[in-house]
C-alpha cells in the first residue's frame, strides 16, 4: 500500500490549490479516504472525508471552500481548495482507511503556504 500526495505550494490569500493523492492499493473503491492537516500542536485534524459510498464530511473551517472528490478509475483522491486563507497554511496529509478492521494508512505530507 502506498499513498503519494502532491499539489502543495505557495499561494496568495484568496487563491486556489488542488491536492492530489495517488493510491496504490487493491480495490481502491472500497476504501474511505480523507485529508488531514497538521494543527498548531502537531496533532492532525480532519479536513475532508469521503467514504466508499461517496458520503462527504468537512471540517467547519473549510466548508464551502474545500471540495473532496475521488476517481476510482485512477485510484486518486483530490482536494480542491478555494478561497485560501493564511490560517490554512500547514502540512496536509492523505489518509486511507480500508478493510473490516479499519486499517489506517497515511501518505507523506504536502506543504500548503498561503501568504497574506
Amino acid at each position: 500500500v502506498q499513498l503519494q500526495a502532491s499539489g502543495g505550494g505557495l499561494v496568495q490569500t484568496g487563491g486556489s490549490l488542488r491536492l492530489s493523492c495517488a493510491v496504490k492499493v487493491i480495490n481502491f473503491g472500497a476504501t474511505n479516504m480523507a485529508w488531514y492537516r497538521r494543527g498548531p500542536r502537531t496533532q492532525r485534524g480532519m479536513v475532508a472525508h469521503i467514504t466508499s459510498g461517496l458520503r462527504l464530511h468537512y471540517a467547519d473551517s473549510v466548508k464551502g471552500r474545500f471540495t473532496i472528490s475521488r476517481d476510482n478509475a485512477k485510484n486518486t483522491v483530490l482536494l480542491q481548495m478555494n478561497s485560501l486563507k493564511p490560517e490554512d497554511t500547514t502540512v496536509y496529509y492523505c489518509y486511507m482507511e480500508r478493510g473490516l478492521r479499519g486499517y489506517v494508512y497515511w501518505g507523506q505530507g504536502t506543504l500548503v503556504t498561503v501568504s497574506s
